[in-house]
């Protein structure tokens, strides 16, 4: 038995909550997770987890077990680390992640010239829009949009966007600007649910928030597909300023409501924190911070 394997694979079925979600979590067979546990539970002579259809419970053994795994697989990390010299020089494997539109637009630039700035670094840089775990997915840094929840993690913010409502100048030509929200039930909307719900936007009036329900024309599943059809004239769009910017620069796309628009979102670079940072983890924060500070004002519309 590897015990560090056993271990990892208990605390993933702790944190997924079921065998079966450990093992997709950590890319082996369900058969494989389930033997690791009942070997650790084997040769410990206790009771780890308690099983059921529904659910998985850790017994008291099992939760101070738990938790003094937890210590060692990140004592276990900090040793790797400090043995591959991470914390002697700038090197080693860097994972970033960042929602898609602002990592291809603004995030990936500033990561092709920190690679050029510090060639012992190798970057994996995660697009997506759904929000990952930085423990279980081992992100060593994310950068986020919105308010954080509280937790353990370290955040430092580095601007704000706006959610806008946006759509081509021939679409509003034809059809008209609305000039207040509760007009967007007579318009066509473009909608994509990595925003708002898709049918239902909200919006600032005075200091409460007023919805609306609006007609989804078209739905799409991300951002830039949602600010192309708004371009080529199918309906109004609502994204972020930084999604729209680039159109709005264009000319290809103007804003309506503004005066309706909700607080700003903040932006913020979100790490573990836990002991001292690897090298390469400070040389992209003190390279990327400013950086996106300045590109995230340039994309303010």
């Amino acid at each position: 038995m590897d015990r560090l394997d056993s271990m990892k694979a208990l605390l993933a079925a702790v944190d997924a909550g079921s065998l079966s979600a450990a093992a997709r979590r950590l890319g082996v067979s369900l058969t494989t997770v389930s033997r690791q546990v009942s070997e650790l539970e084997a040769h410990l002579k206790a009771r780890l987890l308690i099983r059921s259809s529904r659910r998985l419970a850790l017994t008291d053994a099992g939760q101070t077990y738990v938790t003094t795994c937890k210590r060692i697989l990140e004592q276990v990390a900090e040793a790797e680390r400090m043995a591959r010299g991470e914390y002697s020089a700038p090197r080693g494997d860097l994972t970033i992640s960042a929602p898609v539109c602002l990592g291809r637009h603004i995030v990936l630039p500033i990561v092709t010239e920190f690679l050029e700035a510090y060639p012992d670094i190798d970057l994996r840089l995660i697009l997506s829009d759904r929000v990952s775990h930085i423990v279980d997915d081992h992100i060593d840094l994310a950068v986020r949009v919105g308010a954080l929840p509280d937790s353990d993690f370290v955040a430092s913010r580095v601007g704000e966007v706006r959610r806008v409502v946006c759509a081509s100048p021939k679409y509003f030509k034809t059809r008209g600007t609305p000039k207040k929200p509760s007009e967007l039930s007579a318009h066509h909307c473009v909608t994509f649910d990595q925003v708002l719900p898709a049918e239902v936007w909200s919006f600032a009036k005075g200091k409460s928030t007023e919805t609306v329900q609006v007609r989804s024309r078209l739905t799409v599943n991300t951002a830039d597909a949602a600010v192309a059809a708004a371009i080529a004239g199918a309906g109004v769009a609502c994204v972020l300023s930084y999604q729209a910017a680039a159109g709005l620069r264009r000319g290809v796309l103007v804003l309506a409501l503004e005066g309706f628009e909700p607080p700003a979102r903040p932006v913020s670079l979100v790490h573990a924190g836990q002991g001292p940072l690897p090298l390469k983890l400070r040389a992209f924060l003190d390279f990327a911070a400013p950086r996106l500070k300045v590109a995230l004002k340039e994309n303010v519309v």
